[in-house]
């Protein structure tokens, strides 16, 4: 079963985990409009550890970040639609631009990062180290985007 965290309760999950002996990986994003690209960075991320947490941003961030337009589908929707993978173990909801203090909470045995990163791009590269962990490239090729669906169905409208 997968629970929801609260960011205020990942510092003592994690020191629970690590009692436990389980090796945490951390994923981010938005998640907006799931897709099969989503479904293989998870699967890829949850294959680096024996847990899976998956840091879903807000609905403002995801604003700030993609624009007014955005999020299509609501924060709480997003976070259950990850919930719902067999992949993934828990969810918690972030609101800064950056992750920096999910990772600092959680200190992740491993942090992946989708295709469309490498190892010496990911910008939280440092900070995942300095926490002691890694950071990983998993998922395929970024043949997927939220973006262009959201464009091709602005395209794809029918003529009135």
């Amino acid at each position: 079963m997968v629970k929801r965290l609260n960011i205020d309760e990942l510092e003592s999950w994690a020191t629970t985990q690590r009692e436990a002996s389980k090796s945490i990986v951390l994923a981010n994003g938005a998640f907006d409009m799931l897709h099969v690209g989503h479904l293989r960075y998870l699967q890829g991320a949850r294959a680096q550890g024996d847990v899976l947490i998956v840091a879903v941003n807000s609905d403002s961030s995801v604003k700030k970040a993609k624009g007014p337009s955005r999020p299509i589908i609501p924060e709480d929707e997003r976070q259950e639609l990850l919930e719902g993978l067999s992949c993934v173990d828990y969810t918690v909801r972030f609101s800064e631009s950056k992750v920096d203090r999910v990772l600092r909470a959680v200190l992740p045995d491993v942090h992946a990062k989708g295709s469309d990163y490498t190892v010496e791009t990911v910008p939280e590269a440092a900070l995942v180290r300095e926490l002691g962990g890694r950071v990983v490239i998993v998922g395929d090729p970024k043949d997927h985007s939220t973006t262009e669906l959201v464009e091709r169905l602005g395209r794809d409208k029918p003529e009135e």
